[in-house]
């Protein structure tokens, strides 16, 4: 940082500063113009008889080098203060600019939480169910599956065996069958089966499709029952493993918004610490005055008494 001349309460206010640096600005411009219209000689010609001037002479002033000076001590005067006066709006805007060290504190880490689908199971269906069945089960079940349905396509409606029950009591005794130029011949029907004998038949077979559907039905409720009892299970399962999922994330999370809680407390204490500290600075940056060295102190004094009481 560059070296200035700003000390507390003693010297030029900035007010005062500026003014004085405007002053010697304008007087030193005012010696410029002076010295800018110097040259080395005087052009005059004659017109019609009557001496004209065309380049008006003008001499180096016989206190040139007490001139020169004065505008030297001018510009040296105004740069004394202007570099003082920069000095002071950076340090004051360091300063308000400035922002706490937050490096000590300690924020926590996200914590890292527990995914309540991990380990959860997906339900099952018939198809998990018809393979818990044993071999001897569902050759079983194969068997009775078999009976069930080709015994029942036999008597059950549209069946052989109904077909034939049916027909039975609509077969006559005797039927006619033209043979020759209209001439008709009997036939002679004979029954091979007895209303009583299908209706025997029908009952030992239904008996048997009773016994092997329910066996079916037995084999599909039990499948049935597997996939209730199992997707259960499973729902506990992940029931469980959710809750203890919930437990260890809300533990992780309490222990996080606790730590974020201390961290924030630290830095608000630390940031209240450095903006009283930086308040002060301010304040003392503020009454800054500039101290004139003594080189310069005639010059200030010159155009200090100019200056208004309410530039103090």
């Amino acid at each position: 940082m560059k070296q200035n001349s700003l000390v507390p309460n003693k010297g030029l206010s900035l007010s005062q500063a500026q003014s004085i640096s405007n002053l010697c600005n304008q007087r030193a411009i005012e010696i410029a113009a002076q010295l800018h219209v110097v040259n080395n000689f005087t052009k005059k010609v004659k017109v019609d008889g009557e001496l004209k001037t065309t380049v008006e002479g003008h001499e180096l002033p016989a206190n040139i080098i007490d001139l020169l000076n004065n505008k030297a001590s001018l510009h040296a005067c105004q740069a004394f203060l202007m570099e003082n006066i920069k000095a002071k709006d950076a340090m004051l805007k360091t300063a308000r600019n400035e922002t706490a060290d937050l490096s000590e504190v300690s924020y926590p880490e996200l914590p890292k939480f527990t995914d309540p689908a991990k380990g959860s199971l997906g339900e099952v269906n018939e198809i998990w169910a018809w393979e818990q069945l044993t071999t001897k089960e569902l050759n079983e079940y194969f068997e009775a599956e078999a009976y069930a349905a080709h015994i029942g396509q036999f008597i059950h409606k549209d069946g052989i065996l109904t077909g034939l029950r049916n027909e039975l009591p609509n077969i006559p005794a005797i039927d006619w069958m033209v043979i020759k130029d209209g001439e008709k011949t009997p036939i002679t029907i004979t029954k091979h089966h007895t209303a009583s004998g299908l209706l025997k038949i029908h009952e030992e077979l239904a008996a048997i499709h009773r016994e092997k559907e329910q066996r079916v039905n037995y084999f599909k409720a039990k499948v049935k029952n597997l996939v209730t009892k199992k997707n259960g299970e499973i729902a506990k399962h992940n029931a469980d493993i959710q809750n203890a999922a919930a437990k260890v994330n809300n533990d992780l999370q309490a222990s996080y918004e606790t730590a974020l809680r201390k961290a924030n407390e630290q830095a608000n204490d630390i940031r209240a610490e450095f903006e009283k500290k930086r308040q002060a600075k301010i304040n003392e940056i503020a009454v800054m005055r500039i101290d004139v060295d003594p080189r310069f102190q005639e010059t200030v004094n010159e155009f200090l008494t100019k200056l208004p009481d309410s530039e103090e």
